[in-house]
C-alpha cells in the first residue's frame, strides 16, 4: 500500500509556472506507476500525466508540450513541472499511485487529497 501527498499548487498568471510535488510512503513505491489527474469545477476528473519506474511518460493531449513528469525513485517523489500555463489549467490536481497505467481516473487505487491551482488570465 503507498499513501501520497501534494504541494505545490497556487495562484499563478497566465502563462507562467508552477512545479507540483507529490510524496509518496512505502518501501515499494518503485513497483508503482505515479501519475497526475485534475478536476476543474463542474467536470471530470481528467488524466493529465504519468511515469513508469522506467522513466517512461504519457501526456494528455491538451498538456502535451508544456507539462512534464518526473520521479526521484531513491526520494520516492513524483513531480509535475507546468509552464505555460493557462487558464483552463485550473484545477485540484492529485497525485495518483498504482500498479499499471490508465487514463481512466476510475482505474486508480491510492490518491493524494489534492492541491489547488489557479491562472488567472
Amino acid at each position: 500500500q503507498v499513501q501520497v501527498v501534494e504541494s505545490g499548487g497556487g495562484l499563478v498568471q497566465a502563462g507562467g509556472s508552477l512545479r507540483l510535488s507529490c510524496a509518496a510512503s512505502g518501501r515499494t513505491f518503485n513497483n508503482y506507476v505515479m501519475g497526475w489527474f485534475r478536476q476543474a469545477p463542474g467536470k471530470e476528473r481528467e488524466f493529465v500525466a504519468a511515469i513508469r519506474w522506467s522513466g517512461s511518460t504519457y501526456y494528455a493531449d491538451s498538456v502535451k508540450g508544456r507539462f512534464s513528469i518526473s520521479r526521484e525513485n531513491a526520494k520516492n517523489k513524483v513531480y509535475l513541472q507546468m509552464n505555460s500555463l493557462k487558464p483552463e489549467d485550473t484545477a485540484v490536481y492529485y497525485c495518483v499511485a498504482d500498479f499499471s497505467l490508465s487514463r481512466d481516473w476510475s482505474a486508480w487505487d491510492y490518491w493524494g487529497q489534492g492541491t489547488q491551482v489557479t491562472v488567472s488570465s
